[in-house]
């Protein structure tokens, strides 16, 4: 999940960078995966700042997403 989350604000290196496009290049999965996180950021940025995730509700949704990553095989 750390890594999905650094290629999508840009913060990889070049290498771990070039590394995951050639991955999603062929990998439907990862790609599809990719695509529903971008569409889930663009539908939580455009709520209103009111109506927007509270920090504390955002950081157990990240902790969330982390936990479940790394509980894998």
């Amino acid at each position: 999940m750390e890594l999905v989350t650094a290629y999508l604000e840009d913060a990889l290196d070049e290498p771990a960078r070039l590394g995951m496009e050639q991955h999603l290049a062929c990998c439907r999965e990862c790609d599809r995966r990719l695509d529903q996180f971008r569409a889930v950021i663009g539908v939580l940025g455009a709520l209103p700042s009111e109506d927007g995730l509270r920090g504390d509700v955002r950081d157990r949704l990240m902790s969330a997403f982390r936990d479940r990553r790394h509980r894998r095989p």
